[in-house]
């Protein structure tokens, strides 16, 4: 099957983003061109090194390029300072050098921290991201962030590490858990809400085939959100303007991770869902957006299967919540830059939110 090529036009630091089926057999053919040397250092995770690493380590010895790998434990947890220091000292005692290519075999969570290890290590080493997941597919894989989260809050740690290459293999998809898609997934309806009316109109008519399983429904779901991403990130790559738009849902969603603990009673692309939602609940309370866009965002997603309420196992709470937005990466001078919207497709960014409007907006969110 053919490769859809997109390019992410750094200058020379640019790199290409290939989508197809079963590119992780072509691995080392695709990483060759790109590869400053013949070495190679794989990190995986416990879920995903079972199915999938011993394809790419077969590819990699076709190509002729030697290497060693680490396993690390799944889960968001997993990045933590603990866990980035036992990683580093794993590719320091594998003697990994500058020209070794290191590569991120997995999710979000594998993408980000192996990332920033490589972004640190010998002050800057390349690394290749092969995502496994719909999110990372869609979203962590792109655009040169890095990091990890600590107490007081989610990636505040990082760095701005561009890959060498990303390789999104659509059939690794068919192995993720129903819930791990619809996760993703959410990431996907993000691009449309973002600036993509026409989009987020195709994923209502199409949504149901990408969470299916359908080949040629996800392989167009991917290349038209990595698209997107990568025009933003051209524009803004670390992030002074427009590319916090990308964040649309995140300052909610991460400060629902946070009361959570990053584990799995929100996953991160449930928590972006209903970031969203209550992004454009706000916009329509503040006479931003129309109600009938904020139902339509709700109705797709509770289609989908998505959950558009707050559980009522746990007590939440508002004070807590706006705390845990204070710490998001986008306060400036004391004030939460939000991503709210005038419609679907009409995202923008504004520090003029009066607090009372957000505190509503949760206080009836909470009861919904």
């Amino acid at each position: 099957m053919s490769i859809d090529r997109l390019h992410m036009d750094l200058g020379d630091r640019g790199y290409d983003i290939l989508i197809g089926s079963d590119l992780l057999d072509q691995t080392g053919a695709l990483m060759a061109p790109v590869m400053r040397g013949k070495r190679a250092f794989v990190v995986t995770d416990d879920q995903v090194g079972p199915l999938y690493l011993e394809r790419v380590l077969t590819s990699l010895n076709k190509a002729g390029v030697t290497y060693q790998h680490t396993q690390v434990t799944h889960g968001e947890h997993t990045k933590d300072f603990a866990h980035l220091e036992a990683l580093l000292d794993s590719m320091l005692e594998a003697r990994c050098e500058r020209s070794t290519m290191i590569v991120a075999l997995g999710g979000g969570v594998v993408g980000d921290l192996t990332g920033f290890a490589a972004a640190i290590l010998q002050r800057g080493v390349d690394f290749v991201q092969i995502p496994t997941t719909l999110l990372a597919q869609v979203d962590s894989s792109v655009g040169g962030k890095t990091g990890i989260n600590t107490k007081k809050g989610k990636n505040l740690v990082g760095a701005f590490h561009q890959p060498r290459l990303v390789l999104a293999d659509i059939s690794v998809l068919d192995s993720l858990p129903h819930r791990q898609v619809l996760a993703g997934y959410a990431e996907v309806v993000k691009y449309g809400c973002i600036d993509d009316a026409d989009f987020f109109s195709w994923l209502e008519a199409n949504g149901d085939k990408v969470i299916a399983g359908d080949v040629a429904a996800r392989r167009y779901a991917v290349a038209i959100s990595c698209r997107a991403k990568a025009r933003i990130v051209a524009a803004d790559e670390r992030e002074g303007g427009i590319r916090a738009l990308l964040n649309l849902g995140h300052t909610f969603g991460h400060a629902l991770e946070a009361e959570t603990g990053f584990g799995d009673e929100i996953l991160h692309g449930e928590a972006v869902g209903l970031g969203m939602i209550m992004a454009f609940r706000l916009s329509a309370r503040m006479g931003l957006a129309p109600f009938a866009d904020v139902e339509r965002l709700e109705r797709h997603l509770d289609r989908m299967g998505m959950p558009t309420r707050l559980s009522k196992q746990r007590v939440w709470d508002v004070d807590r919540l706006v705390h845990h937005m204070a710490g998001d990466k986008k306060v400036k001078d004391g004030m939460v830059t939000f991503v709210l919207a005038r419609g679907i497709g009409q995202s923008f960014l504004t520090p003029d939110v009066p607090q009372a409007a957000v505190r509503e907006m949760l206080t009836e969110f909470i009861g919904a």
